[in-house]
């Protein structure tokens, strides 16, 4: 009987200093059964019998900051991220599309200076007009269409040698 007493006073000695934090106060509990696992698995060297109550104490302690860091680090999500539906398509889809885009940009790699950064521009940056496009390239508006054209035209037979096809 006297050992479940010491027990039970430690015990809550324990609770009521690590629980007077509010930042603890979510891992009180968890934390003093740490301390006496803890105790049981290590079986710490005490100078006197008094000091037990001090180790059980830091230990329950030092487990609340670790449980307390834990959480902090966790990101909470935004319950509106939740409600979206999930990607409709199929994990075969998403492989494929982005082999596709790794093979894309690696054409584009391939060719000038002038048709690269074409291509760069309209796929960054689809709302310049056919002006801007021109003075972005150092080319007349004129040129801009049929360059367009014609760099689109060697990325489509560039992709088809690679086996993908366009609809």
């Amino acid at each position: 009987m006297r050992n479940e007493d010491e027990v039970r006073r430690l015990s809550t000695r324990m609770n009521r200093i690590v629980g007077a934090n509010p930042g603890f106060r979510a891992d009180v509990d968890d934390a003093c059964q740490m301390a006496w696992l803890e105790l049981l698995s290590r079986q710490p060297n005490l100078r006197d019998a008094n000091g037990l109550a001090g180790w059980l104490t830091t230990v329950a302690w030092r487990h609340a900051l670790r449980a307390a860091e834990n959480r902090a680090r966790v990101k909470s999500v935004v319950d509106s991220r939740l409600d979206m539906p999930a990607s409709a398509e199929s994990p075969e889809a998403e492989t494929l599309a982005g082999e596709l885009a790794t093979a894309l940009w690696r054409a584009v790699e391939k060719f000038p200076e002038r048709h690269r950064r074409m291509m760069l521009l309209l796929a960054h940056c689809p709302e310049l007009r056919h002006d801007q496009l021109a003075a972005e390239l150092g080319i007349s508006p004129s040129s801009v269409s049929r360059i367009r054209y014609r760099c689109l035209a060697v990325l489509r037979r560039r992709l088809e040698a690679e086996g993908f096809s366009y609809p």
